[in-house]
């Protein structure tokens, strides 16, 4: 299944799980993989990307510079 070619409202649920997962996944899921949606934190950071960049109008709710931000903290949580 091509996520992005799935209808908007789909999408953005989407995005705000994937959100909520890496939330748990920086918290109490104490950076365990196996909590994201992806399943991998490269692949679920990709994901949340392709999806914002997906939509005509952004979501207010998430930017870009926060998705940034996961990624920086969860990439660093892989050196630790």
């Amino acid at each position: 299944m091509n996520i992005l070619k799935q209808d908007e409202e789909f999408r953005y649920q989407l995005l705000g799980r994937l959100q909520m997962d890496c939330d748990y996944y920086l918290g109490n899921g104490k950076g365990h993989s196996g909590h994201l949606w992806a399943g991998d934190e490269k692949e679920q950071i990709k994901t949340m990307k392709d999806l914002w960049n997906s939509f005509d109008e952004k979501p207010e709710w998430l930017s870009m510079k926060e998705i940034e931000e996961y990624e920086k903290n969860m990439i660093k949580s892989l050196q630790e």
